[in-house]
């Protein structure tokens, strides 16, 4: 099975991919988020694995913007724990480095570490592992990268330094995807039931609290809620996650009353919480 995720070899997301799938899988490199929606969307790959939310960070917008421009379904859903380490080139020194390439989700979970080295600029790149491989192919002892230790293995680079993030429970959540009318791939066993929904409201006061009453009249908890601009200036959808399935019965009433007070809903997929291995 084809799986594609955002990033190099040894990015954060291959592990969530392996995390997930282990031998089944072969990891696809994908440069952009959107690369790895139009790919699922071209048939190229079979499934794709992209951030969502950093404990840390916040959301990953971009992967949200992926969501709304195809047509992909959420089956599922990886949590891994993100430990940062500082690489640079063979025979590279702390004292030395000038600037930190990684990208911008991950240097901002390392804030105190920054704060800490004033004389380290941080570079934003676009992906953590990119970093590390653009980092190794330079050879420059003012740069290094904020990967994995994977990533060091990876592109021969050092590790002057581990756990820079600035909580050690730093995690990742990592929505699995698939088309729209494909079947879902074998998951692991998951915890109690998740749904996203893509939701437009109308223009008129009060129609977002119109739109979420149903599920509070009906017992169904909201878990998360994001806002992204919309198809045209100063629009916006929402992204929700429910905790419970679209098969529930309190939740399909919920979906129905909802119904009436949005543009647009669309149910993203339900799928089940990612349970750790114990």
């Amino acid at each position: 099975m084809r799986v594609g995720f955002q990033g190099e070899r040894g990015a954060y997301s291959e592990e969530a991919v392996r995390a997930c799938f282990g031998e089944a899988a072969e990891p696809v490199p994908c440069r952009e988020n959107d690369d790895v929606g139009r790919a699922l969307v071209a048939g190229e790959i079979d499934c794709g694995v992209l951030p969502i939310e950093n404990s840390l960070a916040g959301s990953v917008v971009a992967t949200y913007d992926v969501l709304a421009a195809h047509a992909l379904r959420v089956v599922g859903e990886i949590v891994l724990p993100i430990h940062h380490c500082l690489l640079a080139p063979p025979g590279a020194a702390m004292a030395g480095l000038r600037r930190v390439l990684s990208h911008p989700v991950a240097l901002a979970q390392c804030r105190a570490f920054f704060a800490a080295n004033p004389s380290l600029r941080a570079v934003p790149y676009y992906d953590t592992a990119g970093a590390a491989r653009a980092v190794a192919e330079a050879a420059d002892p003012a740069d290094a990268a904020l990967a994995s230790g994977v990533a060091s293995e990876a592109y021969g680079l050092e590790i002057l330094a581990r756990e820079l993030e600035d909580r050690s429970d730093n995690q990742t959540r990592f929505f699995v995807l698939v088309r729209q009318d494909a079947e879902a791939p074998p998951l692991p066993a998951g915890g109690s039931p998740r749904s996203a929904l893509l939701v437009e409201t109308r223009d008129r006061p009060g129609a977002l609290v119109r739109l979420l009453q149903p599920f509070a009249d009906l017992g169904v908890n909201l878990s998360k809620l994001e806002s992204r601009p919309g198809g045209h200036p100063w629009s916006y959808r929402f992204f929700i996650e429910v905790d419970a399935s679209a098969d529930d019965p309190a939740m399909r009433l919920a979906l129905e009353r909802a119904a009436g007070e949005a543009e647009q809903l669309r149910v993203l997929g339900s799928f089940r919480r990612w349970a750790a291995a114990p």
